[in-house]
């Protein structure tokens, strides 16, 4: 046998023997660490295990693991992405739209901009909620008073500054109220901020669908919309848009890496969360979370994040917030 025949028939045989994952950009990846910049159990670290879940599964990685890094609104573990991991590509973690008001109201020194965006997941959208007896039936009568004096209509939420207060704030803004009057009570929690609804200490409230769902079937609670750009199909309830108010908004969840990433460090990252995403294994996840799919990859997730950060920046420094 001639010695380049013998090369042919040992490169032919390497190729049909290798792992299935050995064919993707992500082949390079021996390890693989994923941040998720909260304490176990809320929504980054679960999406962070998801991810682990997949990667296992579809042997996407030699080793893959997850480590939380709390505190500060995710921006402890997005110091720690921006100042330990530069150029490290075998390292992603979980952010998404809190952490860009986070950055604002903590005054962080890492900042998104410091990172490689990869792409966005998944995402919640938001409802507002008024008590079965309500006076306000409709959006439309909220919206009124909420133009005619903001200051008399009280939100119940999440966090000074997180998706619920910025909702609030662009609804407010939308219908021409004066931000600078928005009464915003924040909660630690959906079950406080649920008694405060129900006990009339709030006018109106505002969170995930998820958070209040049963308490919406139940009729305890009336959706007056949805922030999402369409009807959600099983929500018995228009959106904002509908209603002629002009915002639309979702709690969305993301991937972003180290930064000074060389290119094929990114391509094989992206390449990695587009199988993650694209898998059947992911699909049954997100069905089983009742997680919406908002897949948004590379240089359109880097503009998304852009035009998240200004809206945010200029909605939180109107109501006070941020200076």
């Amino acid at each position: 046998m001639k010695r380049r025949d013998f090369i042919k028939i040992s490169a032919a045989l390497a190729a049909s023997t290798a792992l299935p994952w050995a064919t993707s950009a992500s082949a390079a990846l021996e390890d693989l660490r994923i941040i998720a910049p909260a304490k176990p159990g809320g929504g980054w670290d679960q999406t962070a295990r998801a991810m682990e879940e997949v990667v296992r599964a579809l042997n996407l990685a030699g080793s893959v693991s997850v480590e939380n890094v709390a505190g500060a609104g995710g921006t402890v573990g997005l110091a720690q992405l921006a100042g330990q991991e530069s150029g490290n590509s075998k390292v992603l973690m979980v952010m998404g739209l809190v952490m860009v008001g986070a950055i604002l109201t903590n005054q962080s020194a890492a900042t998104l901009a410091q990172t490689t965006p990869i792409a966005r997941l998944t995402g919640e959208f938001e409802v507002v909620v008024v008590p079965a007896a309500s006076e306000f039936k409709t959006l439309a009568d909220l919206t009124a008073k909420l133009k005619a004096d903001a200051g008399t209509v009280a939100f119940g939420g999440g966090s000074a500054g997180g998706t619920d207060h910025i909702l609030a704030g662009l609804i407010t803004k939308a219908v021409g109220g004066d931000l600078t009057k928005l009464n915003y009570i924040p909660f630690s929690g959906g079950g406080e901020a649920l008694a405060a609804i129900l006990g009339g200490h709030v006018a109106a409230g505002i969170s995930s669908l998820s958070e209040w769902e049963g308490q919406i079937k139940s009729g305890e609670l009336r959706v007056l919309a949805i922030s999402s750009g369409t009807k959600v199909e099983g929500v018995d309830a228009p959106t904002l848009k509908e209603q002629g108010v002009d915002v639309e908004l979702a709690n969305w969840r993301g991937v972003v890496a180290a930064p000074d990433l060389d290119e094929a460090g990114k391509a094989g990252l992206l390449d990695l969360v587009k199988q993650i995403h694209d898998s059947a294994e992911w699909k049954k996840i997100l069905t089983d979370k009742k997680w919406t799919d908002l897949y948004l990859a590379g240089d359109e997730f880097a503009a998304l994040v852009e035009e998240e950060n200004k809206r945010t920046t200029d909605v939180l420094k109107a109501i006070g917030l941020v200076q």
